[in-house]
């Protein structure tokens, strides 16, 4: 049975609510005299996405391309780096990818969560299906996220309404080109989810491949993952409402947050206790922003125009676009 309606409909209220809390929010996340910078960007550059649902939930790139998501049709769109346009490049439906959210490059693989539908690929670069995945049939509403890859080249994978994060070994990972179809498997359980809420979201690994990092898009807190030993801590930092795509270089976490349509540069300490905000970037014409990646010098955010998605508000622009943005 769907689930999506009572999924947009909470959606819509935690929406609602954060938005008419994220000034107060602000103001209580770090003490004045650490309060991060805010850098209004002037200097970036527009990417287009060439979909007329395109509604672009996530982001990826690497040295040969960059991809985006739609949460509206599962369509995946790229384009090379320095592109001024994305074009289709797996169609929305194929494969049974009706929605599509978190997506990373692996090597000569590319993986793309299914959203509400419970579903998650695994795709050759050539666009190949390697094999699809959904989740155990518990009966219970399903968001899946967000994605992110280990050192060994194992995935693990979010779940915003249940309190788990999945795992597919390497092996699958680089499997033979079959269209296998597997459930998810659980790898670890989460603390401290809020049921009706959107919880953990973006997630990268530390910088020694050591542990996972999981944001929670509505308290905005981050947690610590151990992957030897099962054990997760929060991290002593700002909380970050509406925390949502989350992206690493270094020690420097980049979070993207949705409803106050900034990405902020997040510093974790040595040993991934700690973490400090150390900037907070507002775009031009930012719209929803769910989504952030890397690439070279560059930050690659979404316009994801989510709230028309989630609940018909009017389209800010017919035109669906990324921003790229000089990465400090």
């Amino acid at each position: 049975m769907s689930t999506r309606p009572t999924v947009h409909t909470t959606w819509q209220r935690t929406l609602l609510t954060l938005i008419a809390a994220t000034a107060a929010l602000a103001a209580l996340a770090l003490p004045a005299a650490a309060a991060p910078a805010h850098d209004h960007e002037g200097s970036g550059h527009t990417i287009t996405v060439n979909g007329s649902r395109a509604f672009p939930e996530s982001v990826a790139a690497d040295r040969h391309y960059v991809y985006t998501t739609s949460i509206a049709d599962g369509t995946v769109y790229r384009g090379r780096p320095g592109a001024r346009t994305l074009e289709p490049f797996m169609p929305g439906g194929q494969d049974g990818r009706t929605q599509a959210t978190g997506i990373k490059t692996t090597g000569n693989r590319l993986l793309v969560a299914g959203a509400f539908t419970g579903r998650f690929f695994v795709y050759t670069n050539a666009g190949k299906l390697v094999s699809s995945y959904a989740v155990p049939d518990t009966g219970e509403s399903t968001l899946v996220n967000d994605e992110t890859v280990t050192p060994d080249g194992d995935v693990y994978i979010t779940d915003s309404f249940r309190a788990v994060v999945y795992r597919i070994p390497a092996a699958e990972v680089n499997a033979p080109v079959t269209g296998a179809h597997r459930t998810l498997e659980v790898a670890y359980s989460l603390p401290d989810y809020v049921a009706g809420q959107s919880n953990g979201n973006g997630i990268v690994t530390t910088p020694d491949g050591k542990s996972l990092i999981i944001g929670y898009w509505y308290s905005g807190e981050l947690y610590r993952l151990t992957l030897a030993t099962g054990e997760i801590r929060k991290i002593a930092a700002p909380a970050l409402a509406s925390a949502d795509g989350i992206a690493r270089q270094g020690n420097i976490l980049y979070v993207a947050r949705s409803v106050n349509n900034e990405v902020d540069a997040v510093r974790l300490s040595g040993d991934n206790t700690r973490a400090v905000v150390v900037s907070a970037r507002t775009c031009p014409g930012a719209d929803t922003a769910t989504g952030v990646a890397v690439l070279r010098d560059r930050l690659l955010v979404t316009n994801s125009q989510m709230d028309t998605f989630l609940y018909g508000d009017p389209l800010t622009s017919p035109v669906f676009t990324l921003e790229s943005l000089p990465l400090h």
